[in-house]
């Protein structure tokens, strides 16, 4: 067994997991990152970074690199399953922010992260193969127990906190919650992919179309110019209502037939979304799933962070920023309070209640509720004017109060401190 016993032991290699590495070292905490896989591959598709996250990568020094790989989001569109414009409003530094809105593929994130984590703290820093199956504390630290890909123990480390950012699936989770069941169907399935295509509106647009009882789509680029056509990378995401939850297997593959016929009237003068979905590369399909919020997430020496905390359904682009700034509160109050349970203490009592509300927000009143409520006063009809249907002020309310809640009302963003 290795002795580090003012370490922060780091479990999963994710996006919360190395924005916390990185954070700790910005802080001056030494820490090391176990992760389950032998070795760390591109994974997903794609995310939104809205400009609360971004600031806490800014201040980790990382928006050149994120600029190299992303795009910056410049507007977000709302139509109907008609291709009629709803909504528009602008995003990140045209929305007037100081940081901007990235789409991003998730692996182009994880390796920006994990560059920088090995750059600043290290090849050893990341150590794969190394599958956490459980943590014992004591009054003086907690002692992490490993097994390798086969199953086989590896060699336990001792350390002074432990923090579980180890996904959906989290075994700290699970210790602690051990009657907490499934995740919660949300009733909607999902499949998503990858598309080379050419610029689509302001060729940085986020679209959100549609509604989920008809067929919903979200679609926005994650890469600019991949090739002499000056095609984009284009991510799309289709969600429809379903009683049947699919299987919960991130890289399952999706077949055309289960959702393409929901779509196959979508010809619109923006965009012949069939044939998009046709040109994917590869599609995925997965359940839109969420656990009720949990009434704590530390206990003594051992804490929970990203989805290991608080999986959302992936309706407000933001479960990826709220894994950033969990990692960025929880560096601020270990640097604070010390390394021990005082400070995880304080990351629980801040981040438990404010990303409940962001759970809860997701399951009832994310931003595209926009298309709900023009779906449902519309009867699913065309419209001549869309403020015979809601006012715009009342859409953009939805858009706002979202941002509250979330974390990135421009004033209230602009005005809070840093977390480190």
């Amino acid at each position: 067994m290795s002795s580090t016993h003012q370490d922060v032991i780091i479990l999963g290699a994710g996006i919360g997991g190395l924005t916390l590495a990185l954070s700790l070292h910005q802080a001056g905490i030494p820490c090391r990152v176990y992760e389950a896989v032998p070795k760390l591959k591109p994974m997903g598709v794609g995310i939104n970074l809205l400009p609360h996250a971004v600031r806490e990568l800014g201040e980790l020094g990382l928006l050149p690199a994120l600029d190299a790989m992303a795009v910056r989001t410049k507007e977000a569109v709302f139509f109907t399953e008609h291709g009629q414009l709803v909504f528009t409003e602008p995003a990140g530094t045209a929305a007037g922010y100081d940081w901007p809105q990235f789409s991003i593929h998730r692996g182009d994130l994880q390796a920006v992260l994990l560059a920088a984590v090995r750059e600043r703290l290290g090849d050893g820093s990341v150590l794969c193969g190394h599958r956490c199956v459980d943590v014992d504390q004591d009054e003086a630290g907690v002692t992490a127990h490993f097994a390798d890909a086969s199953g086989k123990a590896v060699a336990s480390v001792r350390g002074a906190v432990a923090i579980g950012c180890d996904g959906i699936h989290s075994v700290l989770r699970k210790k602690f919650y051990p009657d907490e069941g499934a995740p919660r169907y949300s009733g909607v399935n999902m499949w998503r992919g990858t598309t080379r295509w050419k610029p689509i509106l302001s060729g940085a647009s986020m679209i959100r179309a549609g509604w989920l009882a008809v067929g919903k789509m979200v679609i926005y680029p994650i890469r600019d110019a991949i090739d002499a056509d000056g095609n984009q990378l284009v991510n799309w995401v289709a969600e429809i209502e379903a009683e049947q939850p699919a299987v919960r297997d991130w890289s399952r593959e999706g077949r055309l037939e289960d959702f393409l016929p929901a779509f196959e009237n979508w010809h619109f003068d923006w965009l012949d979304v069939p044939a998009l979905i046709r040109a994917a590369d590869s599609i995925l399909e997965y359940p839109m799933v969420d656990h009720d919020p949990l009434p704590r997430w530390t206990h003594g020496r051992i804490t929970l962070l990203g989805d290991a905390a608080h999986p959302m359904v992936p309706r407000g682009s933001n479960g990826a920023g709220q894994a950033i700034i969990d990692a960025r509160c929880l560096a601020g109050w270990l640097k604070k309070d010390g390394v021990g349970p005082v400070a995880l203490e304080s990351y629980d009592q801040e981040r438990v209640p404010a990303t409940a509300n962001v759970v809860l927000t997701n399951r009832r009143t994310p931003p595209d509720a926009i298309l709900r409520e023009v779906y449902e006063r519309s009867g699913g009809k065309p419209f001549a004017r869309i403020d015979d249907v809601v006012p715009r002020a009342e859409l953009q309310a939805i858009s706002d109060a979202y941002k509250r809640v979330a974390g990135y009302d421009p004033a209230q963003l602009k005005n809070r401190p840093s977390f480190v």
